[in-house]
């Protein structure tokens, strides 16, 4: 499904509606290849928090998620400690939920080892897909999983190493947002040049 009567007359896919913020999203972040090992970390921080609620939801604290967390930047924030968690708890700006905002903590920690030893996270994550985005060529709404069986290899592996909040949903979202599938239907303006990309 499209939305094709946008003022500037782009089909666009179905789910950012006519939410400004949502279609900038849409048209400019979502579904773009992502390589960088810290970015790639955030989005999936931020994906683990939209568990139970909508992306939206995210997608209007992002900037303010950004400010507390110290840009993601995970040598920081595995050095979280009991204080830091109680001001995060403390601050409307966020979801204010102590086991995601922990499972950041512990997250951050993990990346660092992975790094550490010379397993770039960015080459960790998109060897699931072989190093380039699926293109699964959706052209209805009904036809886009929740889950496959890629993000069920992804999300096993992931909570094998530690991580929370990374359930086979969530690790689709994630792989949709950072482009290692492209989802943006046939008839999107962005489908052929996020294929282009890939």
């Amino acid at each position: 499904m499209l939305l094709t009567d946008h003022a500037d007359g782009k089909p666009r896919c179905w789910w950012p509606g006519y939410d400004p913020l949502y279609v900038a999203y849409h048209d400019t972040d979502w579904g773009v290849p992502e390589r960088d090992d810290r970015a790639l970390f955030e989005k999936l921080i931020l994906d683990g928090f939209q568990a139970g609620l909508s992306w939206i939801t995210i997608l209007r604290k992002r900037e303010h998620f950004r400010k507390v967390f110290d840009g993601f930047r995970p040598d920081v924030v595995s050095g979280y400690g009991p204080e830091k968690v109680a001001a995060l708890l403390e601050d409307p700006g966020i979801i204010r939920n102590r086991a995601k905002i922990v499972g950041t903590v512990k997250a951050a920690g993990i990346y660092c080892d992975m790094m550490g030893r010379g397993e770039g996270f960015s080459d960790y994550l998109w060897k699931f897909v072989d190093g380039r985005p699926l293109q699964p060529d959706f052209r209805d709404r009904s036809q886009v999983p929740t889950e496959t069986e890629v993000a069920q290899k992804l999300s096993k592996d992931l909570k094998a190493r530690g991580f929370s909040f990374v359930g086979p949903t969530i690790v689709y979202a994630f792989m949709q947002a950072v482009g290692m599938t492209n989802d943006h239907m046939v008839g999107c303006f962005r489908h052929e040049e996020m294929k282009a990309l890939g």
